[in-house]
């Protein structure tokens, strides 16, 4: 034995932790499921957060996959009691680097179990999850100007000149080829003074709003670490909410902008529709992808709509005037749909907000009203973005089978059987609803949760997930449909399963007003708490 290993480790003790270190290496689920203490309070953590209890233990090595050839070469054991100990060990990598774990074990009869743990990772060069490429900074913009200062991740959909766009996919990655130019988009944030971060990676495609990509893993949510962070903008809105980048330069066609900001408490707006052009950007559905950026807070995000919207700050944008810098009333209207479609702990944090603004001292004008089935906007939605998307992306889908994650594939085999009557019925569909939500927001502006409730765990999946996209593609497409600024504000938290949890709440404007609307829910926020019910 190693003079490096404790010779005081009880033998039944070290020959479980050496069958557990076997598993870890050879990813046997069975050994390592056997391994934890079967108790709801068992625990392990690292950099990523804390996992209570032997089934959440369990679902998420289901999905972690295993980890690279390592060797232990230290062990440190101090006993604890009768029958309890830690053990500390110092792993090395076959690739290089160290790692660190921390271990209680108990034992039960004949058998050691691990009833806590915590694991220090070798530190990585990068977080392939969040990241494709990365820079200190990755470009540096100009020295001076409003947004000097401020760091940009770049959602892998924008052009950058000299980069391929990635898509959130390796095999697109691959035959890509070096984009000519820079993204007018891009290019505002720069010659504003921000500096380039990196390039953070995208659901496949966009087409999605979880926010888990099979080939290069799932982000962290800043907010809530077991929890999924919201697609498909998921990569910058993780480097914004755990402070790797300041601003997220993102695209939101059903909501992936507000949904990740929603989820991780970020404040994300949703431009109106065309608003920022989108040269050097790779489409999903060209009816509904709209350009936004994420941040912290909302001074950030003021900072930067007024640069890259205001008259003559901008080359990408047409000469926007009056309408954006124009304030906006102090009258909201609630959609009673919307807010049915909101899970009931997400209600009662909402009304509870109402009632907070209701006791202002100069309180807004609220009203509800109803916009109609949500069904209404989501169904014809999904069938003109299916089209588009195939339109965009099938002659790839096809010469490259089986290079797409199962939930985006299951999309695109529906986008490939939507017909063209099926399409011209849904763009007509759309017509109607569109009229009735612009029509609201002319004197009013629409205020309601962003999504039904807090940001599932990272290790659901199948049909529940499922369920949770469907429902929260009926809360966010209607802003989509009308092609009005939509903004998410975190302004509710809510309890969840995984702990305290924020949800959105979202304004909708009329189409022009986005600085404005900026500037409205900076006032909101101000003057109000956030709101948290318990169960």
């Amino acid at each position: 034995m190693s003079d490096l290993i404790d010779p005081s480790i009880p033998d039944g003790l070290l020959r479980a932790f050496e069958e557990y270190e076997r598993a870890i290496v050879e990813n046997d689920l069975e050994v390592l499921d056997a391994s934890f203490a079967r108790t709801p309070d068992t625990l392990r953590g690292d950099h990523t957060g804390l996992l209570v209890g032997h089934d959440a233990i369990s679902a998420f090595r289901g999905i972690r996959g295993g980890v690279p050839a390592r060797a232990i070469e230290r062990i440190e054991y101090r006993p604890l009691g009768v029958d309890c100990a830690l053990l500390v060990s110092v792993s090395r990598y076959a690739g290089g680097g160290t790692g660190l774990q921390s271990q209680v074990w108990q034992r039960d009869g004949e058998r050691w179990l691990i009833v806590a743990a915590h694991v220090t990772p070798r530190s990585p060069a990068l977080d392939r999850s969040v990241w494709r490429t990365v820079g200190d900074p990755l470009w540096q913009g100009a020295w001076e100007g409003p947004l000097a200062g401020l760091s940009v991740a770049v959602k892998d959909l924008f052009a950058l000149k000299g980069y391929r766009i990635g898509a959130g996919n390796p095999t697109y990655l691959d035959g890509a080829r070096a984009e000519p130019s820079t993204a007018p988009a891009v290019s505002d944030l720069l010659r504003g003074g921000a500096s380039l971060r990196g390039i953070a990676r995208t659901d496949e495609f966009a087409y999605s709003i979880a926010g888990n990509n099979p080939h290069y893993g799932t982000p962290p949510n800043g907010a809530l670490p077991e929890a999924l962070p919201g697609g498909s903008t998921s990569g910058p809105a993780s480097a914004v909410a755990t402070g790797q980048a300041d601003i997220a330069l993102a695209t939101d066609t059903a909501g992936s902008i507000r949904v990740p900001a929603a989820y991780q408490g970020l404040w994300g707006l949703r431009t109106t529709h065309g608003l920022v052009p989108r040269q050097g950007l790779l489409p999903l559905a060209q009816s509904f992808d709209a350009i936004g950026w994420l941040a912290r807070d909302g001074q950030t995000l003021q900072r930067v709509a007024e640069w890259c919207l205001s008259y003559g700050g901008s080359e990408s944008t047409e000469n926007v005037q009056g309408e954006s810098d124009a304030d906006l009333p102090w009258r909201f209207v609630v959609p009673e749909e919307m807010l049915a479609a909101a899970h009931p702990t997400t209600q009662d944090a909402f009304e509870a907000l109402l009632q907070e603004l209701a006791a202002l001292p100069v309180p807004p004008i609220v009203r509800r009203t109803s916009i109609g089935s949500l069904a209404d906007y989501a169904t014809p939605f999904r069938t003109v973005q299916a089209a588009e998307a195939w339109r965009n992306n099938g002659d790839w889908v096809r010469r490259n089978p089986g290079a797409l994650g199962a939930s985006v594939a299951e999309r695109f085999r529906f986008a490939a059987a939507v017909t063209v009557d099926d399409e011209t019925a849904a763009r007509a569909a759309l017509d109607v609803q569109r009229a009735r939500l612009v029509g609201l927001v002319q004197d009013e502006v629409v205020i309601a949760p962003t999504v039904p409730g807090p940001a599932p765990a990272r290790t659901a999946r199948g049909e529940g997930i499922d369920l949770v996209r469907q429902a929260t593609l009926r809360m966010t497409s209607p802003a989509s449909v009308a092609g009005v600024p939509a903004l998410s504000v975190p302004l509710l938290t809510v309890a969840s399963p995984l702990g305290r949890a924020p949800v959105g709440v979202t304004l909708l404007s009329r189409a022009g007003t986005d600085i404005a609307l900026v500037r409205l829910a900076r006032r909101l926020a101000s003057s109000t708490i956030h709101r948290t019910e318990e169960p």
